[in-house]
């Protein structure tokens, strides 16, 4: 079995544990149980009826719009040991949206897939205004202000929990469907059609999560690690990157999610995902 379908699996696997609460979609009810306490990894809005666990941007801004303001120790504390372990390999293999972007990505499109573009670069800047503003700054300082990043942008929530019951339990939530319920469908159906043509455009220039691990990515326990000896600057792994990274130069840059791809593709085999260094390159720092 490829690399490739072994990450696919656990995917597929985490997506299906954080939302194993197959009740809650057919009662309309929300879990409120002992593992909503628990944050998960990856974005997975606590307010959809399958979720088993609590979203951690969620939680933060929920303790950043409380008052007086709490510190929220237990989910910067959760944040930093996965972002710290992981680094963005808990957006390539544990967050379900992620997972939804890159299943719309394969599906056949009559426009060419787009890979960067003019403005790209800056739009990718976007994500860390969005963590700064919307999910922090907002929420801490302006009084009565509510999660505003789940509130008004968050698709998540909106594919996850908002249509589902609306689709099974529209007669009795018609009164609370509204402008903002169809202001965040049309947000939501709008990543949805790029990612039709481009890879993951949600993580690329929105997600506050994946800009929060991707600063994180440089000093993550999992890294991908270069063997500069073995490397030919043949071009072939930022070709493949879908997320435009070259890892011949920048091998744990921020935008770089853990596929994969550029090692399956290194003819020289000179890249390596992992813990430790690969023992030729070790050597060679000794």
């Amino acid at each position: 079995m490829g690399k490739g379908n072994v990450r696919l699996r656990i995917q597929l696997l985490a997506a299906l544990v954080q939302n194993a609460d197959f009740r809650g979609f057919f009662t309309g009810k929300i879990n409120r149980g002992a593992l909503k306490s628990v944050c998960v990894p990856g974005l997975n809005c606590y307010s959809c009826p399958g979720a088993l666990g609590a979203c951690p941007i969620g939680s933060l801004q929920g303790f950043l719009s409380s008052r007086p303001v709490r510190f929220p120790y237990y989910v910067v504390g959760l944040l930093l040991f996965f972002g710290a372990l992981l680094g963005r390999a808990v957006c390539g293999f544990l967050c379900p949206f992620g997972l939804l972007q890159e299943l719309l990505h394969k599906l056949p499109f009559p426009w060419r897939k787009l890979g960067t573009f003019p403005g790209d670069k800056l739009l990718r800047k976007l994500k860390y205004g969005v963590l700064l503003v919307l999910v922090i700054g907002l929420p801490a300082l302006v009084l009565d202000w509510v999660p505003a990043f789940c509130k008004y942008l968050c698709p998540a929530g909106t594919l996850g929990g908002g249509v589902p019951l609306v689709l099974l339990h529209g007669e009795r939530l018609h009164l609370e469907v509204g402008g903002l319920f169809f202001w965040k469908l049309g947000v939501a159906a709008g990543i949805l059609l790029l990612c039709l043509f481009i890879f993951r455009p949600f993580c690329k220039y929105l997600c506050p999560l994946g800009a929060l691990y991707g600063l994180l990515n440089p000093i993550a326990l999992c890294r991908m690690h270069l063997d500069s000896d073995r490397c030919t600057g043949c071009g072939a792994c930022a070709k493949v990157c879908p997320m435009q990274a070259d890892p011949s130069k920048t091998p744990n840059s921020p935008e770089c999610i853990r596929c994969g791809a550029c090692t399956r593709s290194c003819p020289s085999r000179a890249l390596h995902l992992g813990i430790r260094p690969k023992a030729s390159e070790k050597t060679e720092k000794e």
